[in-house]
Order: C-alpha cells, then structure tokens, then sequence
C-alpha cells in the first residue's frame, strides 16, 4: 500500500496481520488510557501531599499543573518524532521515563523529587497522538477511524477512571501506596508496547525544531502558571494581565518561528487551513466549558453540609461521581464511529456541545440530591465522549497520514490550556463568590460558573456549526 509522499518520495504504509491487529487495537488503547489515568493521580492527591511533605497547598499543587506543563510541552515533540521512522523507538522510551518518574514518586524522596517524578509521569500524555498515528498507518481505513476516535475517549476518561483509584489508594495505604498504582500500570503499559508497536512505514523522516519547542515551552509555562495561580489574578491583576500579555508575545514569536522554520515542530500552514483551525477553537473553548463543569461537580460534591449545600463526600466517594462520566463517555465513544457514517463530524461536535451545555443546565437547575449530581455528570461524560470521538476526523480529513500524529498532537496542546483555563475560571467565579471570612462560596456563585460554561459551550456548538457550512470534502474523510 502506497501511502502520502514525503518530500516527493513515495511513502509504503503497511498494515498489520488481522492477527496482530487484534492485540495492536487493546495496546493502544490500554496505554492511551494508563498515560491519562496516571497524569490524573494529582488531582486527588494535593491535600495528601501537603501534609506529608508539608508545603502548602499551592506548592502542592504543583504535582498537578507540572505534569500538565510536561505534558503540553511534550506532545508537539513526541509528534513530530513520531512522525519519522523512529517512532517505535519514541514510544518506548518515553514510557522508560514515564516508568522512571512513577518510580521517584514511590521512593521516600524530598518533595522537589516528587515533583520531578510527576513532570516525567506527565510527558506519556504526548503519546496519545502518537498511537493515532500508530492506528492510522497499521489498520484498514475503516477500522483506524473507529479507533482513533476511542483512542481520542480513552485519553478522555482516563481521568474518571484515576481518580478513585487514587483516592481509594490513598485512604487504605496511604500517599505512596497511591502513587505506587502508576508505577505498576505504566510498567505493565511499557511491556504492552515493548510486544505490540510495530515500526513506523518506510521513507520518513522528523527533525525536531529546538527553537521552537523552547519559545512554546516557556509560553505555556506562562499559561499553566496563571492558570493555576487564582490568588495572583484576585490579588495582583496588573502583574497577571502583564504575564498573560508576555505569554501571547512568546506564542506569537513561536508561530512564526514555526513559519520559518523549514523543520516545524508543528505545520502551522497546516494548523492554519478553515477546518483545522476552526477544530482548534472548538477544542480551546469546549475544552474550557467541558472542564469547568467537571471542576464544578466534583468541588460541590466535597462541600461539606455546613456551608448551606454540598454533600461532604470524602475524596474516594466524590471519585465514584466520575463513574457515569467515564462509562457514558465511553458508551459515546462507541456510539460515535457509527453514527458519523450518516451524520458529518462538526454536526456531531455541535451536537456534543449542546449535550456539554445540557449538563450547565441541569447543575444549575437542580443538584440538591446526590442523584442529580450523577446525572449532570453522566450527560458531560456523553457529550465530551461523543466531542472526542467526533475531532479527529475533522482535522484528519485535511491531513495527510505522515503528519497525523503531529496534528493531532497540537490539538491536544490546545486542548490541555482549555482544560487549565477551565479550572481557573471556575477557581476565580468561585473565588468571587466567597464573602470575607467565609471558607467557601456561596450556593449561586456555582450558578454564575454553570452560566458561564453553557456560553462556552453556546461558543463551541457555533463554531461547529460554522466547519458544517464548508463543503464536506473540505471537513469529513
């Protein structure tokens, strides 16, 4: 099979056996799934880390947004490796340092080690691309286009699925015992993919743009870093707004590095084309309303019952609130593949969206019973499964099979500052929402956040409106 030239040389995909496709298929989603789930660990972790090493809660915070930050770097580099003829290579031994980080996080090591591990935990996030790009060379056409879209799910509900382990971990054996949970599964992920990757088709080649990858580094460093410091934009909203116009500088001087680049770390021509682009602001604003809500659900569901509302879940129970989130997500990713046969990705996305915004409005009209709060929950997890599911071919159907995974990989980028800057905004309404002296908002400040997502999301179901009114050629494979 003859696959897309690579600077004007014939390039030879070569499908795997039905065989090997049987175990390749399980192998890619298993480890999309384990690098997503171990990012997570985080998130249910931050108060347990700050009374074991005792920081406080922003510097334990850090586990959280250096792993996002690694990750975000680290996705448009593994890309564009693994769109050469090493990408086998890239794939093992990021999951080595994946393996290395989760084992510093194990070991009774200073916090600053810890923080290290988690950095390096962080960067599995860049090789989801990397098995869409696996999927689309190695299957039939028909098939990779289902398992992208899964691929693109599972990375998804990782999240959903970490969390209560972690939480759960964390209660029975305390913070280490937590942590050792990533070690075991990224070590199982690395022999998975030791056995099941193939070699990348013949006639590629990838050069890594350093340049470019140090300017986008710092710039998301910017990013993330506002995005996790809430305080600095309540408190110091010149020095914020002054770094937030630093970022956009150094993203600009990054696009056009990029441009000049004869060797890009991503193709921004390519990123520039109407249905990539307008994909990308789907996925930066959706991705912000999308998060949001999670942030918003699973806070509320830890209120403790003296503030007026809340349940006062512990952090294992709140955990099991993500159930429905990843079993619908999932049920969505399923569901997907076969209803793009009648309907065109951005109509799916546009639908998605609303389903998203469907969950603002239900946890806005009614979340005084736990039950609401599980079904709030399990309509964002059928909309973000069925958005997931739904982006990889809009931007596949413009991009050509050398360059999936590098695409792919800055539609991920701009996924992971949406979800930052979701988690902000809601941070921030929240914070606006709590009275002097008072531990926790008030009861509408969820409200005026739940508000304000159904708008993002109002913002993404036009936007994929708008890829719909271009011809379908230009939008759909």
């Amino acid at each position: 099979m003859t696959g897309q030239p690579v600077d004007g040389v014939a390039v030879k995909a070569f499908p795997v056996a039905r065989s090997e496709a049987r175990l390749l298929v399980p192998a890619l989603m298993f480890i999309a799934l384990v690098v997503a789930a171990v990012a997570s660990l985080g998130t249910p972790l931050i108060t347990g880390v700050a009374t074991s090493f005792h920081v406080s809660l922003g510097s334990a915070q850090w586990t959280l947004t250096v792993a996002l930050l690694s990750g975000a770097v680290a996705t448009p580099v593994l890309g564009r490796l693994g769109a050469g003829r090493h990408r086998r290579a890239t794939i093992l031994v990021t999951l080595a340092v994946v393996v290395a980080g989760s084992a510093l996080t194990v070991l009774p090591l200073p916090f600053a080690w810890l923080l290290a591990g988690r950095a390096a935990q962080g960067i599995g996030l860049g090789l989801t691309a990397l098995m869409m790009g696996v999927a689309r060379d190695h299957l039939p056409e028909e098939r990779s286009a289902a398992v992208i879209a899964l691929i693109s799910v599972v990375s998804i509900i990782g999240a959903g699925v970490g969390y209560p382990l972690a939480a759960l971990l964390a209660e029975l054996g305390g913070l280490r015992a937590a942590y050792g949970l990533g070690l075991v599964v990224t070590a199982a992920a690395l022999l998975t993919a030791w056995r099941s990757m193939p070699e990348a088709p013949e006639g590629r080649s990838a050069h890594v743009d350093v340049a470019g990858a140090v300017v986008l580094a710092a710039a998301l460093l910017l990013v993330l870093f506002l995005a996790g410091e809430q305080n600095l934009w309540s408190r110091h909203l010149a020095v914020a707004a002054g770094l937030a116009v630093v970022a956009v500088l150094l993203l600009c001087v990054w696009a056009v590095i990029e441009l000049r680049s004869t060797t890009p770390l991503v193709d921004v021509r390519a990123v520039r084309h109407p249905a990539v682009a307008g994909a990308n602001l789907a996925m930066f604003v959706g991705g912000i309303g999308m998060y949001l809500l999670l942030t918003l659900i699973t806070r509320y569901a830890q209120t403790p019952h003296g503030a007026g509302y809340g349940f006062g879940l512990t952090t294992f129970v709140a955990g099991l609130v993500l159930i429905p989130f990843s079993v619908l997500g999932f049920v969505a990713g399923k569901l997907t593949p076969r209803v793009r046969t009648r309907i065109a990705d951005p109509l799916l996305l546009a639908g998605s969206a609303v389903m998203v915004g469907g969950g603002f409005t239900l946890f806005a009209a009614a979340r005084s019973d736990l039950a609401e709060l599980f079904a709030a929950m399990g309509v964002l997890g059928f909309g973000v499964g069925g958005f997931s599911a739904a982006m990889p071919g809009v931007i596949l159907a413009v991009t050509p099979k050398s360059e999936t995974s590098s695409a792919m990989s800055f539609n991920y980028v701009v996924r992971s500052v949406g979800y930052s800057l979701g988690s902000a905004i809601g941070g921030l309404i929240l914070a606006a929402g709590t009275g002097p002296g008072d531990l926790f908002p008030d009861d509408s400040a969820y409200t005026t956040a739940a508000l304000v997502g159904t708008g993002a999301m109002a913002i993404t179901t036009l936007t994929s409106l708008a890829l719909a009114r271009r011809r379908p050629s230009e939008t759909n494979p």
